[in-house]
């Protein structure tokens, strides 16, 4: 697979409308299904446990998109097969009077990985250059009134983009995943889960209201995509309508990353490497007794 496809190109302006929605690339689905996604998922739990062993460096990855896109299915079977003892998921709401009492980057922190970790960020720090510019929000937070100007998204822009360079120049490369969903297939799966009981609990009256401002989303995520995907930290836009088929995007660029990264498993040497096979002959001795 060639992600490049996916890959918004730090120094080319996109239009959101030309990136498909439904594709698989020609790849049958039983086999993707069967064989390519958990091949992919393997590789992603080896190299993912490389990485926790060695404890050098962290990935901070961003889940963004409408409600209903497939962002939690994507943890679920993607991520949720990783060690969890690696894996850091931090889903976010609607921001609480103590995180409006801050900067609007300080709620995400808790949400970092550490050296070692994958941290996922269900929602992230970029709902901050979404919801209020669609509600006009920010006249209802504790800003001062001489930061509000025409000027401030383009600047929330470039500070976000300065967040994610200090993240990868201290060890965190940052990945950011953009479930590009149509309309229509938004609508069936919001009736599904309106019409199952056992899926009711994924529904939130907000999800339905907020297709009222769709068109305005697809504005405001295309200028969010042409404005943060840096060569540090880049966004993919999946065909969010073939669900098997974004994770299966979503696995192969984890795994592009980390062999880049290319984490090793420690290497015990030296004064260590006496003592552990000193116990291992004690331990086979006991075993003889």
């Amino acid at each position: 697979m060639n992600t490049d496809k996916y890959r918004i190109k730090a120094d080319k302006e996109i239009r959101l409308a030309d990136f498909s929605t439904n594709e698989n690339d020609e790849v049958d689905q039983r086999e993707l299904e069967e064989k390519l996604i958990p091949d992919a998922v393997r590789k992603l739990k080896e190299l993912h446990m490389k990485l926790n062993a060695e404890e050098q460096k962290g990935i901070l990855v961003v889940l963004q998109a409408m409600d209903a896109a497939g962002k939690d299915e994507a943890i679920s079977y993607i991520f949720s097969n990783l060690n969890a003892q690696g894996l850091r998921t931090t889903t976010l709401g609607k921001p609480t009077e103590e995180d409006l009492s801050h900067d609007y980057l300080w709620r995400i922190h808790k949400g970092l990985p550490a050296r070692g970790e994958i941290g996922i960020l269900n929602r992230s720090h970029y709902e901050e250059v979404i919801a209020p510019r669609v509600h006009d929000l920010l006249k209802d937070e504790p800003l001062p009134d001489e930061l509000i100007d025409e000027k401030i998204w383009q600047t929330r822009f470039r500070q976000i983009n300065d967040f994610e360079r200090y993240l990868s120049e201290n060890g965190f490369p940052v990945v950011k995943f953009f479930f590009n969903v149509s309309k229509e297939e938004q609508r069936k799966r919001l009736l599904k889960r309106m019409k199952d009981p056992q899926k009711n609990w994924e529904f939130s009256f907000s999800d339905v209201e907020e297709r009222e401002h769709w068109d305005e989303y697809q504005k405001i995520f295309e200028d969010m995509l042409n404005n943060t995907s840096t060569e540090y930290a880049p966004w993919y836009v999946l065909p969010a309508d073939n669900e098997q088929y974004s994770r299966y995007i979503i696995a192969i660029v984890m795994n592009e990353l980390l062999e880049n990264l290319d984490p090793q498993l420690p290497v015990i040497s030296g004064e260590e490497q006496e003592k552990l096979e000193y116990y291992i002959r004690k331990l086979e001795e006991e075993g003889e007794e």
